[in-house]
């Protein structure tokens, strides 16, 4: 196999699996940026969906300056195109993290844009439930506590679609931060392989890209299967 590989793939070959331009290091580090990009702006962004649906005209804490807040912010941040949130918050992310470059770097660009985009989706979703669910909760004597866990429960299906959707969204877009000094598989294909004209490298990065975004769509396609209600 290794044969096959220097034989009909010479410059991914001489990459090799490990080292700071290997495929193993680059593969880990889009999956460390996703990861961790999600898990940070994913939980503020499910906070803000939450809350946009529970203040909003006749929400269950309906506050019309909560709303107006939390829906510009979330406007704001996800109308800015990513390549211009790297730029912009580059000293912000050199405040946090110490650096301006690398994947730790990019996290904080990374999870402000999956914020904004995964705060609309939930807002979208917990938005069309069924409101008869929520004014029972309601007439039951259920806590605010309780109406959030409905919201949750009701809405997990969608949840879980929504958040394949913001998934596959963020793993372009570490690709377009590797491409600009974050490392990944982007900085494979655009540094290592068209830069430099070996094709190799930048069809073998592609296809890396689009096995792991099939891998997030089938997981999350079996899940949102598993878990509906209809």
């Amino acid at each position: 196999m290794l044969k096959l590989i220097e034989t009909y793939l010479p410059n991914v070959y001489r990459m090799g699996w490990t080292g700071q331009a290997g495929w193993g290091t680059a593969i880990y580090t889009t999956l460390y940026m996703t990861v961790i990009s999600f898990l940070i702006g994913g939980f503020f962004g499910l906070i803000t969906g939450l809350f946009l649906v529970l203040t909003k005209p006749g929400g269950v804490l309906e506050n019309k300056v909560a709303f107006w807040i939390l829906d510009k912010v979330t406007s704001v941040f996800r109308a800015i195109p990513f390549i211009i949130l790297l730029a912009v918050l580059s000293p912000f992310s050199h405040l946090i993290v110490g650096t301006g470059i690398g994947p730790n770097a990019a996290i904080v660009p990374l999870s402000f844009a999956v914020y904004a985009f995964f705060a609309r989706q939930v807002q979208v979703v917990l938005s069309e439930l069924d409101g008869g669910v929520i004014e029972a909760a309601q007439a039951s004597g259920a806590t605010l506590w309780d109406i959030i866990g409905v919201y949750l429960i009701e809405g997990l299906p969608d949840l879980i679609r929504v958040t394949t959707v913001t998934l596959i969204s963020l793993i372009g877009e570490t690709a377009m931060a590797g491409a600009v000094g974050a490392g990944g598989i982007g900085n494979v294909a655009i540094a290592y392989g068209f830069n430099r004209y070996n094709n190799d490298v930048t069809i073998l990065a592609t296809v890396v890209i689009v096995a792991i975004i099939f891998t997030i769509q089938f997981a999350g396609d079996f899940l949102t299967k598993k878990l509906s209600h209809k």
